[in-house]
């Protein structure tokens, strides 16, 4: 099984980079994969996984939950501020928490029903308009403010530009996230997760190299 051979390929990675594969968490990034792809894989035994979209999430995992033990699930893509409230009581972690609004928002959330996931800061390391995130040099204040709401950071997370060479974007977030003092790194996914490992990488997002080819619905 294809589950099989990228834990083969993360623990290699990891003895090459001479860490333990045992700190790498494996994410399978499940969004817009059938239900039975998913259930082969937790079928398995996985049972860490990735959605990118609240409603989606919601519409899929209560019933897998239901039937499986001990899921463990990760919100990868944007947050609005008006799902927060549903991504803080679906979600262990949120890798994605990419400006001040959402932040306030989330330890107001928090305050309220007693619990917060797992966040990770989502910084745009290559500066693209189009991507989320917050830039490199506003991150050490954006790490202060939320450290301030009393809000549970863990770490900081990542996208490579797709052009540009991935290790020198997973070197300047570990850069980062040391000089922050945070230990999660959030990077790397089926075509790089490999060199993720190699500059520290604590979680990998894999999807396609999981599951296959991404299904989407019909229009």
């Amino acid at each position: 099984m294809a589950l099989m051979e990228i834990s083969s390929k993360i623990a290699a990675a990891a003895q090459d980079a001479g860490r333990n594969p045992a700190e790498i968490e494996l994410i399978a990034v499940s969004k817009v994969q059938p239900n039975e792809r998913v259930r082969a894989v937790l079928d398995a035994g996985h049972r860490v996984f990735g959605e990118n979209r609240v409603q989606e999430a919601a519409g899929k995992w209560p019933a897998f939950q239901e039937e499986y033990d001990e899921i463990d699930l990760h919100l990868l893509g944007p947050l609005q501020t008006n799902k927060a409230r549903q991504a803080i009581n679906l979600f262990s972690t949120l890798h994605s928490v990419d400006r001040p609004k959402l932040a306030t928002a989330l330890a107001r959330l928090a305050q309220e029903e007693g619990r917060c996931p797992n966040l990770f800061l989502q910084v745009n390391t290559g500066l693209e308009s189009q991507k989320a995130g917050v830039a490199p040099d506003e991150l050490d204040g954006f790490v202060a403010d939320c450290r301030a709401l009393d809000l549970p950071v863990v770490g900081l997370m990542c996208i490579p530009p797709a052009e540009e060479e991935a290790s020198l974007h997973f070197a300047l977030l570990a850069k980062l996230a040391a000089r922050n003092g945070l230990a999660g790194l959030s990077m790397g996914m089926s075509a790089d997760f490999e060199k993720a490992i190699h500059f520290g990488a604590t979680h990998v997002r894999v999807g396609s190299a999981i599951f296959g080819a991404r299904v989407r619905p019909e229009a």
